[in-house]
């Protein structure tokens, strides 16, 4: 950089910590050089001195000095599969962030990108949230998990005291989540409860889920709930789904045994011969975690909502749903 450069912060980074403000504009700069630069009087906002917990507020300015690293504009839109790829953590899951507090991290992730290392994972958000570490040292904890394929809401713990309260409401059942999903065909009820067993099979092309018998072993229980929100005469329906246990591939093991998979899944979609894709739209997994409802760490409930994936926005938009036929609903 040149010279002293003096940057507004944005309305949409109202209540951002001053230390990710940097990351997210400056991933390169470190943490240990920002907070010389902040001790040393060179980095100011709004010609005062400042701390790296220190929360901006849109219109505030930030007094750059020359630095060694370059600017990053932060991006903005759909996340891609280049960026899920190549962009820094950082920036990354800033622009996943739909909600942020003392306490948690609401992301709404991308359809492509695992929660949580595994066989063949390079990249995934568990280990993205080092970017995001404390100065005092303490990693975000995840408190559930999403599919890798499945996008939308996704809650994070700022803190341990936090992540001990949202594991327990998520154990004790006290959260409600919902999915949007597409499914082939129209179920014959409008609304229902499915109630199975599950347990888990190796398969050549890796893990999957089957409907077992009571009593099987290593079966859990696992029971969901849907309604049918809008249809595509009778080969789609758009369905609101809730799981009311959270068992490895709840909703999409459910939605095949009904009869009616959901479009795009790789593992639970099997072919028919007799069926051609619709054209138009996209072969992945329309499967999105819309909305989640839960006890806030420090009292309250927290709801926050995720806009839908581009590929499930196009799917809307060519079966004319409109996607305020569920909004009653959250």
């Amino acid at each position: 950089m040149a010279g002293i450069e003096h940057r507004q912060v944005d309305h949409d980074e109202a209540g951002m910590r001053l230390d990710r403000w940097f990351k997210v504009h400056y991933p390169g700069l470190g943490f240990g050089q920002l907070q010389k630069l902040l001790r040393s009087g060179q980095v100011r906002v709004d010609g005062g001195r400042a701390k790296t917990d220190m929360r901006v507020q849109p219109g505030q300015t930030v007094r750059i000095p020359p630095m060694n690293v370059d600017a990053k504009e932060t991006k903005s839109g759909p996340i891609g599969g280049r960026d899920l790829k190549h962009s820094p953590d950082g920036e990354l899951l800033s622009r996943m962030l739909l909600h942020e507090d003392d306490k948690v991290f609401v992301l709404n992730k991308p359809a492509g990108i695992a929660v949580q290392g595994g066989s063949g994972v390079t990249r995934h958000i568990d280990k993205m949230l080092e970017a995001w570490t404390s100065p005092k040292g303490e990693k975000p904890r995840l408190v559930h998990r999403l599919d890798r394929d499945t996008s939308g809401v996704l809650v994070i713990a700022r803190t341990r005291g936090a992540a001990q309260k949202l594991t327990a409401a998520f154990r004790e059942r006290d959260t409600k989540k919902t999915y949007w999903a597409i499914v082939k065909g129209v179920p014959r009820k409008r609304d229902d409860k499915v109630s199975t067993w599950l347990v888990k099979e190796q398969t050549p092309d890796g893990d999957r889920m089957r409907i077992a018998r009571h009593g099987e072993d290593g079966a859990d229980h696992a029971v969901s709930y849907y309604r049918v929100v809008e249809q595509a005469g009778q080969n789609f329906a758009w369905l609101e789904m809730e799981p009311y246990t959270g068992r490895t591939h709840q909703l999409r093991v459910h939605a095949a045994h009904i009869g009616h998979p959901i479009l795009g899944d790789p593992k639970y979609f099997d072919d028919d011969t007799n069926w051609t894709f619709p054209g138009g739209i996209q072969n992945r997994l329309h499967l999105h975690a819309r909305h989640i409802d839960i006890p806030h760490p420090s009292g309250g409930r927290l709801r926050v909502t995720a806009p839908l994936p581009q590929h499930m926005v196009q799917t809307w938009n060519v079966f004319g749903f409109d996607q305020r036929a569920a909004e009653g609903d959250e």
